[in-house]
């Protein structure tokens, strides 16, 4: 007894809060149940192994590759990244086969109502025109747990901080929230760069981009550049989106490309 009070003590009188693991496991446990809903458990599984897949991804972005040699010796990460992908596929495969035979032999009435439900349907599409492969349907697993769980999650955790500094925003932000949201985006991006690959040969300005070359895109060094942001690039100002997004970028889309999917916004 004399221990917990003891840290009790000692947890009141630490200012710090760790809010970033709290946001993760709940982003986590929110996106399960909205992707996978009755799969939710083996959703979180496939989630788990995505966020190791992303740990090794992480690790090894900017190391220089040999691609000659790569086919003929594999790295440890290699080796497990590989074992992760057909793991996680495996799973996805699984999960989609169990509403599959729910369906057929009557048990169940529909695939379900989640985010898996809608590629469950694509991939079932009898029109060959908008059916989908089972390679598309994990990609689009994957894409919606990176672009969901981890952006939403990072978010929340900055957001917490720069109004945890700049506490003048903290009675605004009941009123301005998207302002806020958008500055904190524009900052702390929850990714530091994109990667894109040329299907085909194209011309962007001068520069031709030949078929199969995948193009790096900063977006943090676009969204702390003084030519389009001023002087006070760096500075926590969310009164800059006051008028929407397409004010404060000049009606530049590509000066604020805060993840995936507004790149996505961007090429469209």
């Amino acid at each position: 007894m004399q221990r917990d009070r003891k840290r009790g003590r000692d947890r009141n009188l630490n200012p710090w809060t760790e809010v970033f693991q709290e946001y993760r496991m709940f982003t986590s446990e929110v996106i399960s149940r909205t992707a996978f809903g009755s799969s939710y458990l083996e959703g979180e599984k496939i989630f788990y192994m995505l966020k190791k897949l992303a740990d090794i991804v992480s690790r090894n972005s900017n190391k220089s590759r040999i691609s000659i040699l790569s086919k003929f010796w594999k790295t440890d990460d290699d080796v497990e990244s590989e074992k992760l992908a057909r793991e996680i596929q495996d799973l996805v495969i699984e999960i989609v086969k169990k509403r599959e035979n729910k369906v057929a032999s009557g048990e169940a009435e529909s695939f379900g109502s989640d985010f898996l439900t809608l590629l469950v349907k694509a991939f079932n599409n009898p029109d060959e025109k908008n059916k989908i492969l089972m390679e598309d349907l994990v990609d689009e697993c994957k894409t919606f747990y990176f672009a969901g769980q981890e952006t939403v999650n990072a978010l929340l955790a900055w957001a917490v901080m720069v109004l945890a500094i700049h506490r003048d925003w903290q009675d605004k932000a009941r009123r301005e929230m998207r302002m806020i949201i958008n500055e904190t985006l524009r900052l702390y991006a929850p990714i530091n760069g994109l990667v894109r690959r040329a299907r085909r040969q194209v011309q962007v300005g001068k520069l031709v981009l030949p078929a199969k070359v995948d193009v790096w895109i900063p977006n943090m060094a676009l969204h702390h550049d003084p030519q389009l942001w001023g002087d006070d690039a760096n500075v926590f100002k969310p009164e800059r989106f006051e008028e929407g997004t397409a004010k404060a970028t000049k009606y530049n889309a590509a000066a604020f490309i805060p993840s995936e999917w507004d790149l996505e916004l961007v090429s469209g």
